[in-house]
């Protein structure tokens, strides 16, 4: 710190000068700041940006039936950024699933169950992103 801040911060109060230090020189959890990165980053590629800034229709009533994916890849609706996001965290969660597996190499069986889940996500999420992309294609 420079000579005039370190100055300030101690003529201050003791209470106010602890909490000022304890905040400059906190540590954020990596754990915290990797899922808050791939939140954001589920919340981006969901459309959620888009939401927020267009605001499209919730679902809507058609021909006898809710859609809650719109026929087109030009629009969308609110419900197409939240199952979009729920397919991108599914798939998220298989890669954590594999990557945890891989910490359990004395135990074979936890190892691979956990593998042979993670994969089974990933397949899930990748197959029914698919399937909405045909849906809204009109497939």
């Amino acid at each position: 710190m420079s000579r005039k801040v370190k100055k300030k911060v101690s003529s201050l109060p003791y209470s106010i000068n602890r909490f000022y230090r304890k905040i400059s020189t906190a540590k954020p959890s990596t754990l915290i700041l990797s899922a808050i990165a791939i939140a954001i980053a589920v919340f981006l590629f969901g459309g959620g940006l888009y939401t927020i800034i267009m605001k499209p229709l919730p679902s809507v009533y058609y021909g006898g039936r809710f859609l809650f994916l719109y026929p087109q890849l030009s629009e969308q609706f609110v419900t197409d950024s939240v199952i979009a996001m729920i397919l991108y965290s599914l798939g998220i969660i298989g890669l954590i699933l594999m990557y945890q597996s891989t910490k359990y190499a004395y135990k074979t069986r936890q190892a691979y169950m956990m593998f042979v889940v993670g994969t089974v996500l990933i397949f899930i999420a990748y197959i029914l992103l698919e399937t909405t992309i045909n849906i809204k294609l009109g497939g």
